[in-house]
């Protein structure tokens, strides 16, 4: 047989170590309410409104600055793997970055305005 190898690198960093080594040794697939038990997924949503929802969390997500996205992202996966401490000086500069950006002051006017922001990507 085959031992899942490269799903195991991706598992056992989404999931506990005895939730990981159990589904590896084992092989047993797992239902939607174990994956949601064990962190893999972050909610159940029956097939019929599956592309409603996702269709949602797309529209929710295209209406943010695609920078300020892709400055999130980023930062979330650079900090991830960091001792806490580099982790916070990181994350720090990141937002004091992100404060400079055209879109962070656009988000702010647009809140205290109570108006929907106008994206420059920038």
């Amino acid at each position: 047989g085959l031992f899942c190898s490269t799903p195991m690198v991706a598992l056992s960093r989404n999931v506990s170590r005895k939730q990981a080594m159990e589904m590896l040794l084992t092989g047993e697939t797992i239902d939607a309410a174990t994956a949601r038990e064990f962190g893999l997924i972050n909610r159940i949503v029956p097939r019929e409104y599956l592309n409603q929802v996702v269709s949602k969390y797309a529209q929710t997500i295209a209406s943010k600055s695609s920078l300020v996205i892709k400055t999130g992202k980023e930062a979330f996966y650079a900090q991830a793997e960091m001792a806490l401490a580099d982790a916070y000086a990181y994350t720090g500069r990141v937002m004091v970055e992100n404060m400079l950006a055209r879109d962070a002051e656009e988000g702010i006017g647009a809140f205290v305005g109570k108006r929907k922001p106008e994206w420059k990507d920038e």
